[in-house]
């Protein structure tokens, strides 16, 4: 397959490298130094004591990579608008955009199952209707990365969960699809894990159930997420953010895997703190007002999560990271 990664940092690079590696015909869109770095010497992934450099098409101008048969965007929602200039030289008639990124995506609403409550108006997650201009309903595959990584050098990745390291897809109508199972097949031969889904949302609300709470927590604390759970001042607290956070998710998608304290907590910042300690744009809308947004349509009281949101918006703004 031709394929695309549309903003390839520290994830995407990872998953470029792993889809060369199986035989794919891959072109990145990043830019910088580690561009220039891509270009001189390869992209390399580190996994533990070992690395893999594979040559791949790189350029900041999409217009120099050509037409692609999947484009799989890996920028944060922040930088997500980049999409709605650069997509068309990559487009055949068939080509399909994976949107895989953290928090409600802009285009939730569309494809929405009959017996989905009504959600609320979730505009502010594409400004003047940019992207809903350029990219229709049958272009769009949902996508939920798991997978922690870290651009350690320009050209360089390094991959900090080597045990867990998956990509799920699925259509934003959940209808199961030829180009569905054959993207989900060349993940899975490229050891980028990619199971059957039933419902993106729920994916997608699964993984924000620990975004929206425990991320944003760290990122107001200043801890990794392993920090979090294990500090006294905090035992008390994240039951009652966790049960608020449940509540809005199941309200939705009654089936979603509940998040509990009790879970997994990996000794390392989330993105949203890293990109706070770097000075750079937070993904504070799709992770912090879309839920909120989401709590006020269902009339649900989620006092902890206001609160956070609040606080979050603030330490934004305090470090001139607002995004409005």
């Amino acid at each position: 397959m031709r394929i695309c990664i549309f903003g390839a940092g520290a994830v995407g690079s990872h998953f470029a490298v792993r889809l060369a590696r199986a035989g794919h015909d891959v072109a990145c869109v990043m830019r910088g130094s580690h561009l220039d770095a891509v270009r001189a010497n390869g992209l390399t992934l580190r996994v533990g004591e070992t690395a893999v450099t594979v040559s791949v098409k790189a350029s900041a101008d999409p217009a120099e990579l050509g037409p692609q048969d999947v484009v799989i965007s890996t920028l944060k929602a922040t930088g997500i608008a980049a999409l709605a200039t650069g997509l068309a030289p990559l487009l055949t008639d068939d080509t399909g955009i994976v949107f895989a990124q953290n928090g409600i995506p802009w285009w939730y609403d569309l494809g929405l199952p009959a017996r989905h409550p009504s959600i609320p108006d979730l505009g502010f997650l594409d400004p003047g209707g940019r992207l809903r201009a350029v990219v229709p309903k049958g272009r769009i595959i949902g996508g939920v990365i798991f997978s922690s990584n870290e651009v350690i050098a320009p050209g360089v990745v390094a991959n900090l969960s080597p045990e867990r390291n998956r990509l799920l897809i699925g259509e934003c109508d959940d209808r199961q699809s030829e180009r569905i199972a054959r993207l989900r097949a060349a993940l899975n031969d490229a050891a980028i894990e990619s199971p059957a889904v039933k419902e993106i949302r729920e994916t997608i609300w699964s993984k924000l159930l620990t975004n929206m709470s425990m991320s944003v927590l760290c990122l107001l604390t200043e801890q990794t997420a392993r920090g979090v759970r294990d500090d006294p001042a905090l035992k008390d607290v994240i039951p009652r953010l966790l049960d608020e956070a449940n509540a809005v998710a199941t309200h939705y998608i009654p089936d979603v895997k509940r998040v509990t304290r009790s879970g997994p907590a990996p000794d390392h910042k989330p993105s949203i703190l890293q990109d706070f300690e770097l000075g750079r744009a937070m993904e504070i809308d799709a992770l912090v007002r879309a839920p909120a947004a989401f709590a006020r349509a269902a009339d649900l009281s989620t006092p902890m999560l206001d609160l956070m949101a609040a606080l979050a918006v603030r330490k934004a703004r305090d470090k001139g990271l607002d995004q409005g």
